[in-house]
């Protein structure tokens, strides 16, 4: 069945071409299997609840913009009844009744942790003024340019803003009521696509791990759903959640204080596998073409529910970067346990953080992205391996915090620092291959990482001491499992004591360090020169160039085609390299996607001359 959606129609009609509805929540409310809602040009401010699911991908319900028209579906309402209060100061007062039984200006946002503000409180409810948002202060004397506060009584929520020299009346000025624009109110609505929409100003509700997340587009614990070709912005806290829900836990530690975060992060992981978290029943969402910025929080957030999905083709940006509110929680892409995932070919810039893998990142392939202009490009914590990182373009100032152990990095471009630290005082689990049955916890000693094949590019020292330019940072680190065993053995039997002291494996070779990074002092095929390559990255009419200088030598290491079947399994989770369908991966194309020689040149870039280049990598229009 097909129903149609217009600002023309009505919700006594029958859905038809003809006779459309005039609401997407009531095609939600009755599309079945198979069913395709096709809506027209217009700007729909609802929340859209599907009812339904399917039960299979061939028989998936279709969201969709009709062809060449825009849609816009908003968690906010236009206001027009402002005051003007003096000068540039504007009130408005609004009937409870509009926000139902969610009312943004009373709705803090908080949760497990959100480390600050704690002295001004900072809400979920948002203001505009022509789609600029305002920010919040935390009183009335304290309102300025592009500033608002609200006051929130039994019956009236009082909002204050200072438009500058706008006339809020006369132009758009909108201010945020629903916290979601498109979400089911039950889980297990699988099989869903949404496709060719725009989705904005929703206040939605911080989102760790640890609590029910929500976003402004949220799958609810479901399977299978594919999110394309959307434009996402404005959302308060995150824009798309593929993430858990509220029956496992929602803010324990936040709430009553009894155990630390860690402990009920542990929890709800274990009562996550309780309520059926694996590969048949949650996950495997495919998330690509999307545009998403101007969010508070993140682009995309997930804890559980992101396994075995497939993140590809996104642009995201100018997350996490007006500072309102600040946790550890605040990335482009933020996701827990994302066992199997693959993160591709996404441009990801001016973030507080681009990509933050946390717990049980097992099976992971971070590949083909573009990172610039971040705080910190990527982090990997508390996760044992395997993972794989290869042909990726980390061009901030800082590119990697890795906090974790088994990861394999093949054929990246490193511009920046990098942190490495070891994380023992916290256990986490690790997986049976390809699955969420648990296998263990364990503690990341550090090292047992793998770096072949890249490039580092050094830089200015950085002020925080721990961040440094290539490998040097395992130094005195061992070299083989075989080298590891023996100098346990040399402390003895016993038990874990044996163990905490003995520097886990670095498997280093073949890497080429540049303009002052240093090398793990055991590497045995290196090359090393004092070059400056005056790397940058510039923006051109939607297009991202890569600009460097190419020194004209042969970097004579010996290269080779890498295979994920030669690398050294992971200590810890014993588990192979691989594709999530156990086949071997062949690192034979470079990130632009051409074919590597049998001696490949190192770093993401097959096809380098000497000299000063200028390399397209980010195009609006076309793929790379």
């Amino acid at each position: 069945m097909e129903y149609h959606v217009s600002k023309k129609g009505n919700d006594n009609f029958k859905g038809s071409a003809e006779k459309p509805f005039l609401t997407i929540s009531k095609a939600a409310a009755i599309a079945d299997e198979g069913d395709r809602i096709i809506v027209h040009a217009g700007v729909y401010r609802e929340c859209v609840v599907p009812q339904n699911g399917a039960r299979n991908d061939s028989s998936r319900i279709i969201y969709e913009a009709a062809e060449n028209e825009k849609v816009i579906v908003k968690g906010s309402e236009r206001i027009t009844n402002w005051e003007n209060e003096h000068d540039s100061l504007w009130k408005a007062e609004i009937s409870n009744k509009l926000f139902g039984d969610y009312n943004p200006y009373s709705e803090i946002i908080d949760g497990d942790w959100l480390m600050r503000p704690l002295d001004n409180p900072i809400h979920t409810g948002q203001v505009y003024i022509n789609g600029k948002a305002l920010t919040e202060v935390s009183s009335i004397e304290l309102l300025n340019d592009f500033t608002w506060y609200a006051q929130v009584q039994d019956d009236i929520t009082t909002v204050y803003a200072n438009f500058a020299n706008y006339n809020p009346n006369e132009e758009t000025a909108e201010i945020n009521v629903r916290k979601s624009c498109f979400c089911p109110d039950k889980t297990g609505v699988n099989y869903i696509t949404v496709r060719g929409f725009e989705f904005a100003q929703a206040a939605t509700q911080w989102s760790p791990p640890t609590a029910e997340q929500m976003g402004m587009l949220s799958v609810n614990w479901s399977k299978g759903w594919i999110i394309e070709n959307n434009i996402f912005y404005d959302a308060r806290c995150s824009a798309i959640c593929i993430g858990k829900e509220k029956s496992t836990g929602h803010n324990m530690y936040n709430r009553y204080h009894r155990k630390a975060g860690y402990q009920t992060q542990l929890e709800t992981v274990f009562a996550g596998r309780r309520i059926g978290w694996s590969k048949e029943t949650i996950g495997s969402h495919i998330i690509r073409n999307n545009t998403i910025y101007d969010c508070g929080q993140n682009a995309i957030v997930g804890h559980m529910g992101g396994a075995f999905s497939e993140i590809y083709g996104n642009h995201i940006y100018n997350i996490g970067t007006k500072h309102e509110f600040f946790g550890y929680e605040i990335a482009g892409i933020k996701l827990h346990a994302a066992i199997d995932t693959y993160i591709h070919h996404n441009n990801i810039h001016d973030c507080t953080l681009g990509t933050w893998l946390d717990w049980e990142a097992q099976g992971v392939r971070v590949s083909q992205n573009l990172y610039y202009d971040n705080d910190v490009d990527i982090w990997f914590e508390v996760t044992h391996g395997p993972y794989l990182v290869d042909n990726n373009i980390f061009a901030s100032k800082r590119n990697l915090k890795n906090a974790a152990q088994g990861g394999a990095y093949i054929h990246n471009l490193f511009c920046g620092s990098i942190k490495r630290y070891d994380v023992t005082d916290r256990s986490t689990p690790y997986h049976l291959n390809h699955s969420t049955d648990f296998m263990g916890t364990a503690v990341v000693y550090g090292g047992d990482d793998r770096y072949y094949q890249n490039i580092f590019i050094g830089g200015e020292e950085d002020d925080n001491v721990h961040w440094q330019f290539g490998t040097e940072m395992y130094n005195g680190f061992t070299v083989s499992m075989e080298e590891y065993i023996s100098k346990v053995l040399e402390n003895g039997k016993g038990d874990i004591e044996t163990y905490k002291n003995v520097r886990q494996p670095a498997y280093i070779n073949k890497n080429v360090y540049l303009n002052g990074a240093e090398c793990f002092d055991r590497e045995k095929e290196f090359f090393k020169a004092d070059y400056k390559t005056n790397l940058t990255v510039k923006k051109e009419n939607g297009d991202v160039y890569l600009e460097i200088d190419v020194p004209d030598v042969d970097f004579l290491i010996g290269t080779e085609i890498i295979e994920t079947k030669e690398l050294v399994i992971p200590r810890i989770s014993e588990s192979p390299y691989e594709s999530p369908d156990g086949k071997n991966i062949v690192f034979d194309t470079d990130y632009m996607g051409n074919a590597r020689s049998e001696n490949p040149k190192p770093g993401p870039f097959e096809k380098l001359s000497p000299g000063r280049q200028k390399i397209m990598v980010y195009s609006d229009d076309k793929n790379i």
